[in-house]
């Protein structure tokens, strides 16, 4: 306990973490049940606690640099919600795709709404029985290890809502075999293993039969998924075999109503994409995101530059060190908007800025911010000093290392910059992408802004595209 009291006195030295978001994190290491310090969904973790959701992520990540948590990133299945692979870093996540044998579906991760970013309370901190998996009951292990923190699972009666849909279960140490008789129903059932992910689907059809059949099922880390077998409901003996070094899980679903409605209920969690455009992760873990090899997708993100007008002129007019403490504020400002706009700063390149975004409507905000802050820096200069040209655009990339930081490549990263060069000191230019969005639309709604169009052609893109003026 005292090293926990030193942990949190560490935490307490950080001046950008949230007291109450600290507050609420030790009382719940001192006072939550365990499964509350297992995997922890940190916006739904803000949302019980009445944090600000950038707030309570800042302060995860600043008590995990600590030691008070550890980090996992979860590759998730987008049907049932459950965790495919775990990984302590994004680095170790190597592989091109996933089977989830639940689903009898293969997905090739994207950081978008694939790879989700949970906190486990550290030993050092306080023990909790999902340190030792293996020894967690079998509605826990499918609680706190298989589903995501993503599927709403209820707080109290889960036990119960597995029951509804569950014929039976085992577990079986290393080693060890077992006979598991059913009563197969006029169902489609489903014998699934949680710790070696495999599953045999058996689909009940026909008329009832009292004959004795037999079905063999060995858990390997080899064999996951097996055909689907058209059995008559009635008797049925499984034997089962556990050639594993670790304990198994069989249980038998039937893959009803009641699996789909538990399944069906889900929440926002921390996606990778949100976590890799966090200004806190970015300056937290510069050098520790992902491999030189490693190409990761991602579906949808925001790219914002901008880039000063005019910069050359300027340091000519006033001079070398009033040029570059005018430029050293205008950064500052950027990055202080970008950060509270849960952006993230990718990099800068002369006086340009290259920020992403996990939805345009917060791209624009930060767009329309800036805008106005340089504003008020030139009128209390009395000068025009500082020209602003912003573009945002939207869309796939790749997320790569670059350099020995985490940077983005991809044609929609080029796009972005080549709109910024359009645009001009009085306008935010935009394409389609970006201004279609609702939630974009509401937000420029409500500053009485009406997008102008035109069709423009930009230096190595063969199509003209739709650019967008916010006046």
């Amino acid at each position: 306990m005292n090293e926990a009291q030193d942990l949190f006195s560490l935490l307490r030295q950080s001046t950008d973490v949230d007291p109450q978001a600290i507050d609420a994190i030790r009382r719940t290491i001192a006072e939550g049940k365990d499964r509350e310090l297992c995997r922890i969904n940190a916006p739904a973790f803000a949302s019980k606690h009445g944090l600000d959701e950038e707030r309570a992520i800042s302060a995860f990540l600043h008590a995990a640099r600590v030691g008070i948590f550890d980090i996992s990133w979860n590759v998730l299945c987008p049907g049932c919600g459950g965790v495919l692979d775990t990984n302590a870093t994004l680095k170790t996540l190597q592989k091109d795709e996933y089977t989830c044998a639940l689903c009898s579906e293969g997905y090739s991760p994207t950081l978008d709404e694939m790879v989700e970013v949970t906190f486990t309370v550290s030993p050092r901190v306080r023990r909790i029985a999902a340190h030792n998996p293996h020894e967690l009951p079998l509605v826990e292990y499918f609680r706190q290890i298989y589903w995501a923190s993503g599927v709403d699972l209820p707080e109290e009666d889960f036990a119960k809502k597995i029951e509804a849909f569950s014929l039976e279960d085992i577990e079986l140490a290393p080693g060890e075999k077992a006979v598991l008789p059913i009563q197969l129903p006029s169902e489609f059932v489903i014998v699934f293993e949680p710790v070696t992910h495999s599953a045999q689907f058996i689909d009940g059809k026909g008329e009832p039969t009292k004959e004795r059949r037999s079905l063999s099922l060995v858990f390997d880390r080899d064999h996951v998924q097996n055909q689907t077998l058209e059995m008559q409901p009635g008797p049925l003996r499984i034997s089962l075999e556990n050639r594993t070094d670790t304990r198994v899980l069989p249980t038998v679903f039937i893959a009803g109503q009641e699996l789909h409605d538990l399944l069906g209920k889900r929440r926002p969690f921390l996606t990778a994409k949100r976590l890799l455009t966090n200004q806190t992760f970015r300056d937290l873990y510069r050098t520790d995101t992902l491999d030189i090899d490693q190409r990761l997708k991602i579906t949808s993100l925001t790219f914002l530059f901008t880039d000063l007008r005019g910069s050359t002129e300027l340091y000519e007019r006033v001079g070398d060190l009033s040029a570059f403490d005018l430029v050293r504020v205008h950064f500052q400002v950027l990055h202080e908007i970008v950060a509270a706009e849960a952006g993230a700063v990718v990099k800068t390149i002369g006086d340009a800025v290259m920020a992403t975004f996990a939805t345009p409507d917060r791209a624009i905000a930060a767009a329309l911010r800036m805008r106005d802050a340089m504003r008020e820096l030139n009128d209390k200069s009395g000068r025009e000093d500082l020209l602003l040209k912003i573009g945002v655009h939207a869309g796939p990339c790749i997320a790569v290392s670059m350099n020995e930081r985490q940077d983005y490549f991809g044609q929609t990263v080029n796009i972005a910059s080549r709109v910024q060069n359009l645009a001009n000191a009085q306008a935010i230019f935009a394409t389609r992408a970006v201004v279609d969005d609702n939630l974009t639309a509401d937000l420029l709604h409500r500053h009485s802004l009406t997008p102008v169009p035109h069709e423009v052609s930009l230096r190595g893109i063969e199509r003209e595209i739709a650019v967008y003026t916010i006046p």
